[in-house]
């Protein structure tokens, strides 16, 4: 294990070296003026959007003959379009690390949640799959601090992702003005170190007592972490939701979703599950989890199928009722994403649900490895799109494209990432031996 771990810790900082030079570069392309800017817009050929200059520059001739209101005009609006696009093309390397860093901290997150579940359940089937859920879940940490991080840049006002938090837009808006008791930097960083917090403490003492457990002469930590267990699902889903709504929705401050913290929720909770099956399947491959077998596996495919479905009804009640209703400051959500985001909105409906639905419906294609990494290689990227949709549209607008500062920023956390997962597994025994359901799992056949 040991061997392998190092191969593959090498592995990952290799891509975080590669991701972070890649951002390093994506951050120093980003314009810094809007002489920049129309630099870009020329360069990429965007006649429509260089007209507007072109016809100030005429206003202006036009102004020496008398037309000064006209010029002035024309001129301050071109400005505000430039301006804009700088915001924009700014907060792109932005977009793409905090897409990136949210995407496999959540991962980690559904991973501790899935985790917990197993506890307060007390399910007899996933024992041997504990180790694993525990490594994946060691991520929240740097993750988190990762994530606490951006968010805190981003209320020192180095960055543009979020709109509330910009004095001058509040302002002159009276929407967001109404939300300023919620909306606030001070208080916006306080839910988000309580959030952390308590997923970090939660994590600690569950991977604390389930280590304690293998040297122990009794089950005494095993009801701690049950207990323990339950007191973190009713703390994360009230915190998970509310998470969901800051970090996320917030980005939209105008529009808002009852179903959205379910919505976040089941594309991390799948996410997480996914990636539980892919590290089993690679670790059992190798030799290291020879008392995991294909009903471990199968039943670890059938929650991603079930999750899966899950994820396709929020996803069509909260697109469904929005749309239906018509009510211009929701449907606005949903209206720049399908003409501006098109082909990542409904493809990764398409990788989420039609792909998972046509492959995973079959028993006999759970139990075989391969169709499982497949389709949880394609499940991820799905839920990468979902959290890309709904990160970009509010940050970048139109001025998207998967580039450099993307890629990148994939490469560099999914590294971290891996890094951690496996500098994890080197912690423990891969078996947790003395967990009271540990031979009923051993032997777990569907």
């Amino acid at each position: 294990m040991y061997t392998l771990s190092s191969k593959l810790k090498l592995t990952a900082i290799i891509f975080m070296i590669v991701g972070a030079i890649g951002l390093v570069i994506g951050f120093l392309q980003a314009p810094s003026n809007l002489d920049d800017v129309k630099e870009i817009i020329a360069a990429e050929g965007h006649h429509g959007e260089t007209s507007n200059h072109e016809e100030a520059e005429a206003n202006f001739a036009d102004a020496e003959q008398g037309l000064v209101n006209n010029a002035h005009a024309a001129d301050s609006h071109d400005a505000e379009h430039l301006e804009h696009k700088l915001h924009q093309l700014q907060n792109k390397p932005w977009a793409a690390v905090y897409v990136a860093a949210f995407f496999f901290f959540m991962i980690s997150l559904g991973a501790l949640a899935f985790y917990a579940l197993q506890y307060a359940s007390q399910a007899g089937w996933s024992p041997v799959l504990f180790r694993v859920m525990e490594a994946i879940s060691a991520y929240i940490v740097p993750g988190g601090i990762i994530m606490f991080v951006l968010l805190a840049l981003s209320g020192f006002h180095l960055n543009h992702l979020f709109v509330w938090m910009d004095p001058e837009v509040v302002a002159h808006d009276e929407i967001i003005q109404n939300k300023t008791a919620y909306l606030n930097v001070p208080f916006f960083l306080i839910r988000a170190a309580i959030f952390l917090g308590g997923w970090f403490l939660f994590r600690h003492f569950l991977v604390k007592n389930s280590r304690k457990l293998d040297e122990a002469t009794d089950n005494a930590y095993f009801k701690k972490n049950f207990k323990l267990s339950a007191g973190f699902l009713v703390f994360f889903l009230v915190s998970e939701s509310m998470m969901s709504w800051d970090w996320i929705m917030s980005l939209d401050p105008h529009w808002f979703s009852t179903l959205f913290g379910w919505y976040v929720f089941s594309s991390m909770f799948v996410s997480g599950i996914t990636v539980i099956a892919l590290v089993s399947i690679y670790l059992k491959s190798r030799g290291y989890l020879p008392f995991v077998n294909n009903s471990h596996i199968h039943d670890l495919a059938k929650f991603m199928f079930g999750i899966s479905i899950f994820w396709t009804y929020l996803w069509f009640s909260q697109f469904m009722l929005i749309w239906y209703s018509n009510i211009p400051e929701e449907v606005v959500y949903f209206i720049s994403r399908i003409e501006n985001y098109s082909l990542p909105f409904f493809g990764m409906v398409a990788l989420n649900f039609l792909f998972p639905l046509l492959v995973l419906m079959n028993s006999d294609f759970k139990r075989m490895n391969w169709f499982v990494v497949m389709t949880g290689i394609v499940i991820l990227v799905g839920h990468y799109l979902d959290v890309f949709t709904m990160i970009m549209p509010a940050t970048v607008g139109e001025s998207w494209f998967i580039g450099l500062p993307e890629i990148s920023a994939v490469f560099f956390f999914g590294g971290l990432f891996t890094f951690v997962i496996f500098d994890a597994l080197t912690k423990a025994p891969l078996l947790a031996k003395r967990n009271p359901y540990i031979k009923e799992s051993e032997h777990f056949h569907y």
